[in-house]
């Protein structure tokens, strides 16, 4: 089977492995996004899919748009039977969604019709949802809506950040995508529909939305601080600066929101309990331990943390 593989971050990578070192497909090119400024820096750096290709010696193809007709037709010339998409950050035109002799198959890491869009992992973790998982799906012109093809699930587990959650899908994606590749081969395959009715979207984050609301619950909180490490990583103010917050444990302790219970360990009050900072690191200063910054900066019992 000739396959196309579309795909971007590290996400995608454990997927493109699987079907190189598979034997059974062969990957006659890999679209990936173009290169990127990185860092303070901006060092031009290519995307994880490039690196990842480029090992194996794959061509590898970076379109800023498939509008272009001559993109179109070069993406053509490869006749793929099938073209696997995995968070690939581009919409796909039906000129392209027509042209694979068995359709666009993507990847996508959650259990549709659920969490729809660009940070499914992320916001499973935010929102404090107890399961999520992969779904391959084939593709068509709106965002995530295909026909469900195969579905895996996995808890998700209480303090598990977004990051962990990714390391633990994407193994899981390229399973998901073996699995709906051999179905295709055989003819087992069966398709579900989506219905609407129960999806919902899953934007993509934004460091607009990183700041904490004491006012929310502990578990609202510290469901903020997992699903945004490690980006953008949740945020309170402290001394007119951004304090990030990169682990928390939530407590049974009561107070004023956004006040200092306890410095030793490290405890602020939510509108419901309270969570203890375990991992934080203020604006201009280096990642440390919670309780070594509250040392340091002096913290006493009924400041707060903005």
């Amino acid at each position: 089977m000739n396959i196309v593989f579309m795909g971007t971050p590290d996400f995608a990578v454990p997927s493109l492995k699987a079907l190189v070192e598979s034997e059974k497909y062969s990957v006659s090119a890999v679209y990936t996004q173009p290169d990127k400024p990185v860092g303070r820096k901006r060092i031009l750096t290519p995307p994880e899919v490039k690196v990842c290709a480029s090992q194996y010696g794959i061509e590898v193809h970076q379109p800023e748009t498939f509008k272009d007709s001559e993109v179109v037709e070069r993406l053509r010339s490869f006749a793929p039977d099938v073209i696997v998409v995995i968070a690939y950050g581009k919409l796909l035109p039906k000129t392209v969604l027509d042209i694979p002799k068995y359709g666009c198959i993507n990847i996508h890491g959650s259990l549709l019709p659920k969490l729809r869009g660009a940070a499914p992992i992320q916001r499973s973790v935010i929102d404090g949802e107890k399961e999520t998982g992969v779904t391959s799906m084939l593709m068509d012109v709106g965002l995530d809506t295909g026909d469900m093809l195969v579905k895996r699930s996995v808890k998700i587990l209480p303090d598990e950040t977004a990051g962990e959650l990714f390391d633990r899908l994407a193994p899981l994606g390229a399973e998901v995508l073996l699995e709906t590749l051999e179905k295709i081969e055989n003819g087992t395959l069966e398709r579900e529909k989506q219905n609407d009715s129960l999806s919902t979207y899953a934007s993509m984050l934004s460091k607009e939305e990183i700041m904490i609301d004491w006012n929310l619950s502990a578990q609202n909180v510290h469901n903020k601080v997992r699903g945004m490490n490690p980006w953008p990583v949740a945020a309170a103010l402290f001394g007119g600066k951004k304090l990030k917050i990169f682990k928390t444990r939530i407590t049974s302790q009561e107070g004023s929101p956004s006040e200092v219970l306890s410095v030793s360990p490290p405890v602020v009050a939510c509108g419901e309990n309270s969570v203890e900072l375990v991992e934080v690191q203020l604006e201009g200063k280096k990642r440390m331990s919670a309780a070594d910054f509250f040392r340091g900066q002096r913290i006493n019992v009924g400041d707060r943390i903005g």
